[in-house]
C-alpha cells in the first residue's frame, strides 16, 4: 500500500532526524521492482537523491548511469543505477591481483556508462557482512599504486552531492521500473504465500480505513488518540513489508514469525476499533437516553449511501431498524440463530449459586442506509417487533440481478450480462491449473505440461431479497496430486471450488468469493475473467495515487535469453487495487481484495487473476523464465512445505461492467466502496463475546455525544483520500487527498470543527496556509493539516 511505504518513511526520517541527520538519498538497494510514484514519495520528504539497482533496461540509460527519475506527477529526484548491484566492492583489495584482474576491468566499465562525469560510484555493500575496518588502509595503498583513477572511502550523500555538482545529466526516465535485464525482478512473487499477503492486506485497509479516522472523529470529541498502539502496529507491519518478508520467500520458520506479527497486529486493530466504538455509542446513548441503539460511522470524506452487512443481537426473532425520526430502515435477514444465555455466578451470603440466562438471538442482516455524513455517524434504534423479519428466501431460480448487472447459470455454465447497455459475456468464468515447477521467488512452467481447464459449474443455491441476491456454484476436478520431477504425478485428488456471486441493490459491482481446500501441491491456480473486449492491446492498473497503463504483451519476449537477460520480461503485472481493459464504450475491471497478480491473456482476451502458487522450495536453480544461480540461499537445499498452502483458502474480488471509456475516478470511487470505509457498533447487553474485548469493562471518559456528526467533507468527487490520523507530532489531524484524473482539481474542506487548514509535505512541515480552496495536479496529491 503506499501509504504503508509513506507511513515507513515518515517514521524513519523523524527518528533518524531526532537522532542528529536523516539520510538526503532514497536507497533502492534491492526492491524488486520500483513503484513510479518512489520520486514523487522522496521528493516529500525533502530527499533529493535516489540510488536503485533492480528495473532498469540499460537501452534507458543512454550514456550515464546518473538520470532524472520522474513521477507520473512530474515530481523528480536525481538518480543513480548502481548497475552492478549493491556489493561489487565488498571485497576490496589493494593487491596486485585483485587490482589488474578485477578492480580495474569494473572501474573500466563504470567508465564508459559514465560519459557525463568522472565520479564513479563502487558500492560496498553486502547481506550478512560485517563493516569492513581495513578499507581505509586499502583506500590509501590503491591510491599509492594506482595513477588512473582517485579512491575515495565516501558515502551516498556525498557521492551524489559531488556527481551532480559537476556533471550535466539530462535524460530522464519516468514511471515504474520493472526491467529483468540486469536484474531479477521476481515477477511472480506477488502471488507466493497468498496468506501472508491477505492478512497483511486486511490489516493495513483496518488501519488506515476504519480504525485511525475513526479514531480522529473520536478524538474530536474527546477520547484519547491511541498513537502508542498505533505507532507498535506500524512499526511490526514494517518488519513484515521487508521484500523477503513480504514476498514471502523466506523459510518456513521466518513466515511464521511474519505470520505471528500479522496476527498480533490484526487482534490489536480488532480491539482498538471495539474500543473506540464502544466509547463513542455509550456516549450517545446517554444522550438520547436510549440502550439498544446501532451507530453507523462512515470513515470517508464523502457521504455514504449502500447496502451493508451487520450482526445484530435480540431477544426476539423480529426487530427493525428505525431512524431517530421513527422511520424504518430497509434490511433483509441473510441468517439467524438462536444463542444459550448459559449461566451467571452470583455471590450470595450462603456462597456462589448458578443462575440461567435467558438465550437471545444473533441475526445477519444487510441494512440500507442513506446518506451517512462524511467522516462522521448516524444513529439507528434497534426496536424488537413483532411484524416478520423481510429476508433472502431459497428459489429455483437459475439467475439474480440487479439494475446493473445478471448473472445467468445455463447447462454448466454462466453468463455476465450488463442490464444498462446489454452487453453480453458468455461463460465470463472459469478456472485454470498448470504446474509449478518453481520456488519461492518464481513460478516456473513446466516443460510439456498442458494446462487443465476448469469451466463447468454445478448451480448449488440461489437466494433473493430485495436488498441482496446470491448464487453459489462449485467447480470440481481430478486435478494432479503433486511433481514428480519433470512431470506431474500421475495420483490425483479432488479439488473443490465454491463460488459465491452476490448482487447488493444500487452496487455497480459483482461481488465474488472463491473458497477451497487445496489439497495438491506443485500447481498454480488462476481464475480467468472473459473481458467482452474484442481486441485488447493494454491493460490498466492502479498504482499508488494514479493509473498505470501497460502493455499486454512485451516485445523483448522472443530475444530476453539471447541477449542474456537475468529473468524472462513476462507481462505479468502487479496491482494495487484493480485492474481494467477498454475499448471504445466499453469498460472490463476487477477490484481484488489481496490479489496482486494479473495477466492479460491475448489469445482469449482473458484477464487472468493468479489466486495462488503452491511450491515447496525456497530456491531453485535454472528455471525455465530464470535461469542461473537460485535465489536466496545458493548451494543448498532449503524445504517450505508450509509454502504448499495445503488449507483451507478464500479470494475475494468484484467485476465491474461499463459501458463507457474507463475512467480514473469511477475506478477509484469504486474502489473505496469495495473496501467498505465504514464501521458499525450495537449498544446491548445481550452478547459479550462478538467482539474483541467485548468482555471488558471500558472507562467512558466521554459523557454524552450527540446522534449523529460530521467532522468534515470536501466538494470534489473526483478528489480521494489514502490517509486520515493524528499529526505526528499529535498537532492537528493529517489528511491526504489524490487526483488520480488527467485534469488539475480544486476543492474545499469544510469543517464546523477544524478552523485552520495548512498544506505540509509527507514530512509533516509546513508549506503554505490557505483561506480553503485546494489544488491538486493531475495525478497528483496534497497533504493537509487540520486544526
Amino acid at each position: 500500500n503506499k501509504e504503508s511505504v509513506i507511513r515507513n518513511l515518515l517514521y524513519g526520517t523523524k527518528l533518524a532526524t531526532a537522532f542528529g541527520h536523516s539520510m538526503n538519498n532514497g536507497y533502492l538497494p534491492d526492491i524488486f521492482g520500483q513503484n513510479m510514484y518512489l520520486p514523487s514519495i522522496f521528493s516529500g520528504f525533502g530527499i533529493d537523491y535516489s540510488i536503485l539497482q533492480r528495473g532498469l533496461y540499460t537501452d534507458q540509460l543512454q550514456s550515464d548511469l546518473n538520470f532524472v527519475w520522474k513521477s507520473p506527477d512530474g515530481k523528480s529526484v536525481k538518480a543513480n543505477n548502481i548497475y552492478f548491484g549493491y556489493g561489487p566492492g565488498k571485497f576490496l583489495a589493494a593487491d596486485e591481483a585483485y587490482h589488474k584482474e578485477r578492480l580495474i576491468p569494473l572501474l573500466n566499465s563504470l567508465a564508459e556508462m559514465n560519459q557525463s562525469s568522472n565520479h564513479l560510484l563502487l558500492p560496498s555493500g553486502g547481506d550478512q557482512v560485517l563493516v569492513r575496518t581495513q578499507f581505509p588502509a586499502v583506500v590509501k595503498q590503491l591510491n599509492e599504486n594506482d595513477q588512473q583513477f582517485e579512491f575515495k572511502l565516501s558515502d551516498y550523500e556525498t557521492f551524489m552531492e559531488a556527481a551532480w555538482k559537476d556533471g550535466d545529466f539530462t535524460n530522464v526516465i519516468e514511471g515504474e521500473l520493472i526491467a529483468t535485464q540486469k536484474s531479477r525482478i521476481h515477477h511472480t512473487i506477488r502471488s507466493q504465500r497468498m496468506d501472508l499477503k491477505q492478512l497483511n492486506y486486511q490489516i493495513e485497509n483496518k488501519i488506515l480505513y476504519r480504525l485511525e479516522p475513526l479514531a480522529v472523529i473520536g478524538g474530536t470529541l474527546g477520547l484519547s488518540y491511541p498513537s502508542v498502539w498505533l505507532d507498535q502496529m506500524w512499526k511490526y507491519l514494517f518488519d513484515v513489508h521487508a521484500h523477503d518478508s513480504i514476498g514471502g520467500c523466506n523459510s518456513d520458520d521466518t513466515n511464521r514469525d511474519i505470520l505471528t506479527r500479522l496476527g498480533k497486529v490484526d487482534r490489536t486493530v480488532d480491539a482498538l476499533l471495539n474500543v473506540v466504538k464502544k466509547q463513542l455509542t455509550k456516549a450517545i446513548c446517554n444522550q438520547l437516553g436510549k440502550e439498544n441503539a446501532l451507530v453507523f460511522f462512515n470513515t470517508n470524506t464523502k457521504p455514504f449511501t449502500g447496502v451493508a452487512q451487520q450482526v445484530v443481537f435480540t431477544k426476539s426473532a423480529t426487530f427493525e431498524l428505525q431512524t431517530l425520526a421513527g422511520n424504518s430502515l430497509p434490511i433483509e435477514m441473510i441468517q439467524q440463530e438462536t444463542v444459550s444465555g448459559g449461566k451467571q455466578i452470583v455471590v450470595t451470603a450462603e456462597g456462589e449459586k448458578e443462575v440461567a440466562v435467558p438465550g437471545y438471538y444473533r441475526t445477519v442482516i444487510k441494512m440500507h442506509v442513506e446518506n451517512v455524513a462524511a467522516m462522521g455517524y448516524e444513529t439507528f434504534l434497534v426496536n424488537e417487533a413483532v411484524r416478520a423479519l423481510p429476508a433472502t428466501s431459497k428459489t429455483v431460480d437459475t439467475a439474480i440481478e440487479n439494475t446493473t448487472l445478471k448473472v445467468t447459470f445455463n447447462a454448466g455454465q454462466l453468463k455476465l450480462n450488463n442490464q444498462l447497455s446489454g452487453q453480453e459475456i458468455p461463460n465470463f468464468l472459469r478456472f485454470e491449473d498448470v504446474a509449478d515447477a518453481g520456488d519461492s521467488y518464481d513460478f516456473s512452467p513446466l516443460e510439456g505440461d498442458q494446462p487443465i481447464y476448469l469451466d463447468q459449474v454445478k448451480l448449488l443455491s440461489v437466494d433473493k431479497g430485495d436488498l441482496v441476491q446470491k448464487m453459489v456454484v462449485e467447480t470440481t476436478a481430478m486435478l494432479p496430486n503433486h511433481l514428480d520431477r519433470t512431470t506431474r504425478s500421475q495420483q490425483s485428488t479432488l479439488v473443490t471450488i465454491i463460488t459465491e456471486l452476490t448482487l447488493n441493490q444500487g452496487e455497480a459491482m459483482l461481488r465474488v468469493k472463491h473458497t477451497m481446500n487445496n489439497a495438491c501441491m506443485d500447481h498454480r491456480i488462476r481464475v480467468l475473467l472473459s473481458t467482452g473486449i474484442s481486441q485488447v492491446n493494454h491493460s490498466f492498473a492502479d498504482q499508488a495515487f494514479s493509473i498505470i497503463e501497460r502493455p499486454v504483451q512485451s516485445v523483448r519476449m522472443k530475444t530476453w535469453k539471447a541477449q542474456g537477460f537475468a529473468e524472462a520480461p513476462v507481462p505479468i503485472y502487479p496491482l494495487e487495487n484493480f485492474v481494467a481493459v477498454s475499448e471504445a464504450g466499453k469498460t472490463f475491471s476487477t477490484i481484488t481484495s489481496a490479489l496482486k497478480e494479473y495477466e492479460i491473456l491475448t489469445e482469449t482476451n482473458e484477464l487472468a487473476l493468479t489466486l495462488f502458487r503452491s511450491v515447496g522450495l525456497l530456491g531453485k536453480d535454472d528455471l525455465s523464465w530464470r535461469p542461473g544461480r537460485a535465489s536466496g540461499i545458493n548451494n543448498k537445499v532449503v524445504y517450505t512445505p508450509d509454502a504448499q498452502l495445503l488449507k483451507e483458502l478464500a479470494f475475494d474480488y468484484a467485476i465491474v461492467l461499463m459501458d463507457q471509456p474507463l475512467e480514473a475516478a469511477t475506478m477509484f470511487r469504486l474502489t473505496d466502496g469495495y473496501r467498505q470505509h465504514y464501521t458499525s457498533y450495537q449498544s446491548q447487553s445481550l452478547n459479550s463475546y462478538e467482539e474483541r474485548i467485548e468482555r471488558f469493562e471500558l472507562p467512558y471518559p466521554v459523557r454524552e455525544a450527540k446522534a449523529s456528526h460530521s467532522l468534515f467533507s470536501i466538494d470534489n468527487d473526483e478528489i480521494f483520500t489514502s490517509t486520515c490520523k493524528q499529526a505526528y507530532d499529535a498537532d492537528g489531524v493529517i489528511v491526504r487527498f489524490f487526483n488520480p484524473t488527467n485534469q488539475t482539481q480544486s476543492f474545499t474542506v469544510a469543517s464546523s470543527v477544524f478552523t485552520n487548514q495548512v498544506e505540509t509535505n509527507l514530512f509533516e512541515e509546513k508549506q503554505m496556509d490557505n483561506k480553503g480552496l485546494w489544488t491538486i495536479p493531475a495525478k497528483g496529491y496534497c497533504t493537509l493539516k487540520l486544526s
